[in-house]
């Protein structure tokens, strides 16, 4: 797909251009995928429920029922399914980079 791609929309074709469209696109998977990681580990949950309160304190509501406490943080959200699509798919761009580079190298 990367291929078919590159020759839609490069305007010159060269392995060495090739190799930095391809770098592009794992980059970019990459990126999502590390910030879904760190999502799903719970990390971002104290910051979210931290905004959360101080935005209820700040504005002080008369709320009682309070439902800011009973929304579900990012980690409660997390789809699993999208999460391992796009590790495949990082991963397999990622030895695929991997290939073009020791092939231009080597």
């Amino acid at each position: 797909m990367t291929f078919v791609l590159f020759l839609i929309f490069s305007s010159e074709y060269s392995f060495v251009l090739y190799i930095n469209s391809v770098y592009y696109l794992t980059f970019f998977y990459l990126v999502i995928f590390l910030f879904m990681y760190i999502a799903k580990g719970g990390f971002l949950d104290g910051v979210t429920f931290s905004f959360r309160r101080f935005h209820h304190v700040i504005l002080k509501s008369n709320d009682y029922l309070e439902e800011w406490k009973e929304k579900p943080l990012p980690s409660q959200k997390f789809n699993k399914g999208i999460y391992s699509i796009l590790k495949f798919q990082a991963s397999m761009l990622l030895i695929y980079l991997l290939i073009l580079l020791l092939t231009y190298y080597v």
